[in-house]
């Protein structure tokens, strides 16, 4: 219970710390910036929603609420899935990509001083191997592309 709590306090402490900095310097929450910089990632800067929700592991509603939000600060598209009429697709905007790499400066440094900097390069690397062998979906039990992962 110890490594429990331990993880969850940190997890907690540090996004909401994480969230508070991007608030107060740039006008973002912690998960419109992830949305944001998820996007950025994608070749045409732009995913299909339910994607984009299972990737930020939020339900439809969650990810609607969040774009909603993203699309009326104009930093988000949505725009009609080309393969599936019936999807629509999260595209980041010129003036979001702006507000990203305004952001992403303090979030980097947020990062670093709040969790990185304060753990060894050897407790950095064991804490990314335990954290790698949790099955959090069940892929690995469900035969999935990690299964064979020890």
């Amino acid at each position: 219970m110890r490594s429990w709590r331990a993880l969850i306090d940190v997890t907690t402490g540090v996004l909401a710390t994480l969230d508070n900095e991007l608030r107060a310097e740039h006008g973002l929450s912690l998960g419109e910036y992830e949305v944001l910089a998820r996007l950025s990632e994608e070749p045409d800067r732009s995913l299909r929603m339910t994607d984009l929700a299972s990737g930020l592991r939020l339900s439809p509603s969650g990810i609607t609420r969040r774009i909603d939000g993203l699309v009326r600060a104009g930093l988000v598209e949505r725009r009609q899935c080309p393969s599936d009429r019936r999807g629509s697709n999260a595209v980041l905007t010129p003036e979001g990509l702006r507000r990203l790499r305004e952001a992403a400066p303090a979030h980097v440094r947020g990062v670093r001083e709040h969790f990185i900097d304060q753990l060894s390069a050897r407790q950095l690397a064991d804490l990314a191997a335990a954290l790698s062998t949790v099955d959090v979906d069940g892929a690995r039990a469900a035969g999935g592309c990690d299964a064979s992962v020890p």
